[in-house]
Parts: structure tokens; C-alpha cells; sequence
């Protein structure tokens, strides 16, 4: 799960990634308005924690655009600014949620999971399809009631398809999802499709269906009709 950090308190920013890296979301940051323009420009991201007073712009600026351009994003505003009318404004822009500076950084991440879990999988812990279960909060998958282990990369992978079912993914998306930043300095990607290769070996030897299929020359897709 890659979350975007917009805010320009440095010490801030690193401490709200360290903890997230912790629970194994992959962080990458914006400290001004246009780098943070940039960012929702180009990339996707699960839910950003995004600061209304930026330098260069204000926050509400950025969750217009993220309305103008039909982004699905999460976002959580997270501001000093303790106004009524800061909070009613952004969640009429499309904000998820809204944290007063200081807070808990564990409040912070049970909200994160809550917009996730909402906007992806039903607002559910556990997803079940046939013989496939993954339980969310323990980040474990059974298929067929047997426990199935994969890696951090594997199960990351295996929650953007299921989260992005019967839909196409390219491999430049899956390498972006999965690397963030680094996925353009990278030759090629070769490493999706070894992770990809390895989640399809892995589910296929516990008996899970083949539901994880290959779209020659375009990129992958998990096939699943409910």
C-alpha cells in the first residue's frame, strides 16, 4: 500500500513514515505545493496525508484538483488549523477524514486502514473469494483454510489486483505501485514480473485458481466474477 506524505514540518513528515514503514506501507513525500501538484499528476496512491498550509499553495488547492481529475485517492487532511471551516470545506472537496495537529500517530494509522478498507475491499477485514481468504489485519492468506505464506511484495501485490479486479494493470503501474519514485530510474521490469511470477507459483501450488492472468504485451489482470 503506498501512501503520499504532503507536508513541509520535515521532522513530521519522517516520523509519520517511519511508523507507516513499520506497518509495511510504502511512504514517499511532497514539502511544497507543486512538488505535491506533481505527485498527484503523475502517480496513484491508497490515502494521502495531506497539510492544508503549504508552502507555494494551500491543501484545499490540491484536493480540487484531485476532484477536477476524477482521483479515487484517500485523503486525510492533518492541520494546525483547528477551523470549522477548513474541516467543512475540505470533506466538501472530497477528503476522507481530518486530524488536528498534534496527533497520535496510531490514530493516524487505524484512520488510514479505515479508508482503505472502505474504499477498496467493502469496508471488510477479511476478503473471501471461493477458496481464497486474506485476513487484512493480520496480513495472512489461507486458500482452501491452509495458511499460505508470501512475502511483503507478494502480498502487496495480491491486494492491488484484488483490489483493482477484472481491470487491466500495466507492468510500468505495478512497478510505480510497487517501487514509487524509483520505478523510473529502473532499466526495466523485470523485477514484476519475477514478484508476479513467483504470487502466481505460490497460489497456484496451495490450489487457489488461476484467477491472476496474463494479458500479453499489455500487463496483468485478476480475473474474478462474484
Amino acid at each position: 500500500m503506498k501512501i503520499l506524505i504532503i507536508e513541509d514540518e520535515t521532522e513530521l513528515a519522517k516520523s509519520i513514515s517511519e511508523y507507516l514503514s513499520q506497518e509495511k506501507y510504502l511512504c514517499e513525500f511532497a514539502e511544497t505545493f507543486g512538488d505535491a501538484m506533481n505527485k498527484i499528476e503523475m502517480f496513484l496512491y491508497d490515502c494521502i496525508i495531506l497539510d492544508i498550509m503549504l508552502p507555494g499553495g494551500s491543501g484545499l488547492k490540491i484536493l480540487e484538483e484531485l476532484k477536477n481529475q476524477n482521483k479515487q485517492d484517500g485523503v486525510i487532511i492533518v492541520s494546525a488549523k483547528n477551523a470549522l471551516e477548513d474541516k467543512i470545506t475540505g470533506l466538501q472537496l472530497g477528503a476522507d477524514d481530518y486530524l488536528t495537529k498534534p496527533f497520535h500517530l496510531s490514530e493516524l494509522t487505524a484512520r488510514i486502514y479505515s479508508i482503505i478498507r472502505r474504499k477498496q475491499f467493502g469496508n471488510s477485514n477479511i476478503i473471501k473469494q471461493n477458496e481464497l481468504e486474506i485476513n487484512l489485519l493480520a496480513k495472512t492468506v489461507s486458500i482452501n483454510s491452509q495458511n499460505t505464506n508470501l512475502t511483503k511484495k507478494e502480498f502487496d501485490l495480491l491486494l492491488f489486483f484484488i483490489g483493482n479486479k477484472n481491470r487491466v494493470i500495466s507492468k510500468s503501474t505495478l512497478a510505480e505501485h510497487l517501487s514509487g519514485d524509483f520505478a523510473d530510474m529502473l532499466d526495466n521490469h523485470d523485477f514484476v514480473y519475477a514478484h508476479v511470477k513467483n504470487l502466481k507459483k505460490k497460489l497456484t501450488e496451495a490450489g487457489c485458481n488461476q484467477y491472476l492472468k496474463t494479458v500479453y504485451g499489455t500487463g496483468y489482470k485478476w480475473d474474478f466474477k462474484s
